[in-house]
């Protein structure tokens, strides 16, 4: 009854603030959109013994309303409602469908963690923009770390307060974010000065079929400050990137480095040195129109970490989860509508190399071509290579402890992966989308183990999608 209660105001809140607006404005802008995808994963263990496959549908509602409350002065919402898979009643709270079996607290009751799931109708985002004299502002719950290319991006939501202003083609813009507040965090007890806080400049320079922009961010991380050990982390972002079409190519590239303490210590302590973070990823498509045929390639680099230097980290981002250049090998979608699954992890106990869509030490290549036989349809076949771009170390060197080698893996190769796509569109705002992958896995897989058997994965995808 109580979350019923909550959900009811949440939604009488909306229509009386609808209403509202609309007494005192002319217009009330809704976008949004609504998906129900399929997806089937043979073996995302990568194991030949004791596999698994998994199969699953998914879906999302979200909505998106702007008021425009006065000229120039806007309000933008947004939330997302029934976001989940189908026939999974872990939000209820029980394993049955019954209307009583409900939970306040909406936690997988299944899990020995009490993971947290997405709420029934969860809101996203809620920010305001007025324009000035001197410039636009955007204050409130915004889209984050979507910068230049879809490169090394995450779709997340985060309040910021943004200024941009135009100067004839150029945009500038000041932004500040608060990522993290430790007053209102359970463990503030044991924490001092412990936000986590960013601050941008940024530059975009638009000229006839292009545009090239420059981004600087400082990050003040204090989230790991405690009382007991206090160390912060300050980065500095520098990200240049560039889109330009000359006459039938089309050319965009994005270059991200970080440098700064990626570990600096308030006391120092004996034989323990402070870290530097020397990370570099950059990224590059090209993509040429033949008539209604495509053919390109684009090239993927995120650096390292040398396990024999511990006073440098290269991997301090892992923000890489909008750029997708194959299904399996950076497939995000296949990895959200799969509740969050990586691939891997069967291996040889391989849990360090788990996950899809890293954000670090990779390097992906890939090759595509394509077609539009017909307005409505596109289709799409994709190769493409990936590596590790620094073989790593199931567990460097330990000193002192006996019997703790550093053992390095056996292979750097990741693996090579074909993929098929196809989308319709059966109306301009309704389309169908299928896809199917097939990942000829590589002895990275294997960790350092000689004798572990690794086995190929392939995975079939559709989607159903409508925008308005």
């Amino acid at each position: 009854m109580k979350k019923f209660l909550v959900v009811l105001l949440s939604l009488g809140l909306i229509v009386a603030f609808a209403a509202s607006a609309s007494a005192d404005t002319t217009n009330v802008k809704f976008q949004g959109a609504y998906y129900v995808a399929g997806v089937y994963d043979n073996n995302p263990t990568l194991t030949g013994i004791g596999g698994y496959s998994r199969a699953v549908f998914h879906q999302r509602f979200r909505l998106q309303p702007v008021f425009q409350v006065a000229e120039g002065l806007t309000f933008t919402a947004r939330f997302d409602a029934l976001e989940k898979h189908w026939g999974d009643l872990n939000w209820k709270g029980g394993f049955t469908a019954d209307g009583d079996q409900t939970s306040s607290r909406k936690v997988n009751t299944t899990a020995a963690t009490n993971t947290n799931l997405q709420e029934s109708i969860e809101m996203e985002r809620s920010y305001v923009t007025f324009k000035t004299a001197v410039g636009m502002f955007d204050i409130g719950y915004q889209n984050a770390d979507g910068w230049g290319t879809q490169f090394c991006d995450a779709a997340v939501t985060r309040p910021r307060i943004m200024y941009t202003t135009a100067m004839g083609p150029l945009n500038l813009g000041l932004v500040y974010e608060k990522w993290f507040e430790a007053d209102s965090s359970a463990a503030a007890d044991t924490k001092v000065d412990a936000d986590m806080d960013t601050y941008a400049l940024f530059g975009i320079y638009k000229f006839k079929g292009g545009e090239a922009g420059l981004l600087y961010k400082y990050y003040y991380n204090a989230y790991t400050r405690t009382l007991a050990t206090p160390y912060k982390q300050k980065l500095n972002q520098v990200s240049p990137y560039m889109k330009a079409t000359f006459g039938p190519v089309y050319l965009e590239a994005e270059v991200n480095y970080w440098f700064g303490k990626a570990t600096e210590f308030e006391n120092p302590v004996a034989g323990v040195d402070d870290v530097k973070a020397d990370t570099l990823t950059a990224y590059i498509l090209a993509k040429m129109n033949v008539g209604p045929a495509y053919v390109g390639g684009q090239i993927g680099y995120l650096s390292g970490n040398d396990p024999s230097d511990a006073t440098k980290n290269k991997e301090v981002q892992n923000k890489n989860t909008t750029w997708q250049p194959l299904l399996i090998l950076g497939g995000s979608d296949r990895n959200d509508w799969l509740g969050g699954r990586g691939i891997g992890g069967g291996v040889a106990g391989n849990t360090l190399a788990s996950t899809t869509n890293k954000g670090t030490n990779l390097t992906i290549g890939t090759i595509f071509a394509g077609m539009n036989p017909t307005p409505k349809l596109n289709v799409e076949a994709v190769i493409g290579y990936a590596y590790a771009t620094k073989k790593p170390w199931r567990t460097p060197a330990t000193p002192g402890v006996a019997g703790n080698p550093a053992t390095e893996y056996l292979s750097d190769k990741i693996g090579t992966e074909i993929d098929l796509k196809a989308t319709y569109k059966i109306y301009d705002n309704l389309s169908y989308y299928v896809a199917a992958g097939y990942l000829f896995s590589g002895d990275y897989w294997k960790r350092d183990s000689a004798t572990a058997q690794v086995d190929n994965d392939y995975v079939l995808m559709n989607k159903l999608e409508l925008t308005f």
